[in-house]
């Protein structure tokens, strides 16, 4: 019998990356016959970690197959110093010929099943069509999200302008009014090349065999019907088959790094501590630290915070290759003194799933990245929303007015957070009736996505699906 495969395809986003490796941890559960092969693109610039996380996946998982792609230099107009997303489509979109060259090869010995997109890598598709593959998205951000670019098109053909001009509310089918200027930050400005990016990738959404989408139903029922029901697209643009099959988070806590700071949690009275984490890309600048740490200490609640590095000057808040930062310089004078005990401040990485799901963990200052509203949710802790880049503005609104986990961190019209609403924030989750009743709601959805995970769940009846579409060779 000829051996079977599935060709996955990520971009080079690191939590991107680590969506579609879980996808293909997922596959080879049930099928562990299978070869699950990873085309890998090098980034457009210095990424954090990416290649010491491939080297511990392979190692553990022997199935799961990374082919690197040929690396590709770009000019230097295109610098990710002014945004992350042009560089990456970029990159892409030259890596095609790498794309079919590698199918091909594969394909001499395997008979691929599938080929799976990241959404970043739409340009991708017609290289799986030519070949005769068929090709499915994985979206990694939520459904309502996924709505979003569906409806993309349609939101174009009605205003000829930037949606960070209309200050209006956007009526997306199946998701809450959302404030134009909260739409997903690289679609904000109509004359650029991100957004015409973004717009093409949206077309090519309908042309697949099928979307799968890193949320379960009954966190975004709503959405989801929407989808299901054709309400996203055009007249005429039939809907292709949407795979809800989430949630896929890192089940692991780090290989044995950061035990020092779980330890320190085992000292602290149950769901009393807030944990303070803002992604594998957030940063801030000095004065906003110093901020988040007046808010905290005035908060008198206990804390588990990781800091990082300022961003370099013509930087844009992004993480991109740094080293760990000199705290004492950083954070105001004496305050690690001040909170010694109550609070523990870690340098750049913390094992976030592990300290989720610590029993002292009572709360969550995130920055809305989904990954991370994923294994809060499943964790069982509530958040503070404090959204700083791509798609995160947006699921703020979600995750505060619709799913009813979150309360609103509230920035000034330039993007900085005062400590009194730091501390406003922190004392609200962990004391407030309001809190409480989020919290509740967290720990419901808690109990749905364990259950949608199970035997007859509603994720793993929409896995049963697309196994099925893949032929009973696999």
């Amino acid at each position: 019998m000829e051996a079977t495969a599935i060709v996955l395809y990520p971009s080079p986003l690191i939590g991107h990356l680590v969506s579609m490796v879980e996808l293909g941890k997922l596959i080879l559960t049930r099928h562990p016959s299978l070869c699950i092969h990873i085309l890998i693109t090098t980034p457009p610039y210095r990424a954090n970690d990416t290649d010491s996380y491939i080297t511990s996946v392979s190692a553990a998982n022997p199935s799961l197959i990374f082919h690197h792609l040929p690396t590709i230099s770009l000019p230097p107009s295109l610098s990710p110093s002014r945004n992350h997303e042009t560089p990456i489509f970029e990159v892409l979109l030259l890596n095609n010929p790498y794309v079919h060259q590698a199918l091909l090869s594969i394909s001499h010995n395997f008979s691929i099943k599938a080929f799976v997109m990241d959404f970043f890598c739409s340009v991708g598709l017609p290289i799986a069509t030519e070949l005769n593959i068929p090709s499915y998205f994985f979206f990694t951000s939520s459904a309502a999200n996924l709505a979003c670019f569906l409806y993309l098109p349609t939101i174009h053909s009605i205003t000829d302008k930037s949606l960070k001009d209309l200050n209006i509310l956007l009526n997306i089918p199946g998701v809450q009014p959302i404030p134009s200027s909260d739409m997903p930050k690289p679609i904000l400005e109509r004359n650029n090349k991100v957004y015409e990016h973004f717009q093409e990738s949206s077309k090519q959404f309908p042309k697949s065999a099928g979307i799968i989408v890193n949320t379960f139903e009954s966190l975004e029922p709503r959405v989801l019907r929407a989808i299901w029901d054709g309400l996203c697209l055009t007249e005429n643009v039939p809907t292709p088959p949407v795979y809800p099959i989430g949630p896929l988070i890192i089940s692991h806590g780090g290989g044995g790094r950061g035990a020092e700071y779980l330890k320190w949690l085992d000292s602290q009275p149950s769901g009393s501590v807030v944990f303070l984490c803002f992604g594998s890309l957030g940063l801030f600048s000095k004065e906003q630290l110093k901020e988040i740490a007046i808010g905290l200490e005035n908060s008198g609640h206990r804390f588990l915070w990781v800091v990082r590095n300022p961003p370099a000057q013509n930087q844009i808040g992004l993480a991109i290759k740094e080293s760990d930062p000199e705290l004492k310089s950083l954070l105001p004078d004496g305050f690690l003194d001040r909170t010694k005990g109550r609070g523990l401040v870690v340098k750049s990485w913390a094992p976030q799933v592990a300290v989720l799901n610590h029993n002292s963990v009572g709360g969550f200052v995130s920055h809305c990245g989904w990954n991370s509203v994923l294994e809060s949710v499943c964790a069982g802790v509530p958040i503070v929303a404090w959204p700083l880049y791509a798609e995160q503005r947006f699921n703020r609104v979600v995750l505060v007015e619709e799913i009813k986990i979150a309360m609103p961190m509230n920035e000034s019209e330039d993007g900085f957070v005062r400590a009194a609403e730091v501390e406003k924030r922190v004392t609200e989750l962990m004391d407030s009736e309001e809190g409480e009743s989020i919290r509740k709601r967290t720990k419901d959805l808690q109990n749905d996505a364990h259950a949608a995970l199970g035997e007859t769940g509603s994720s793993r009846v929409a896995f049963t699906k697309l196994l099925e579409f893949w032929g009973k060779t696999c």
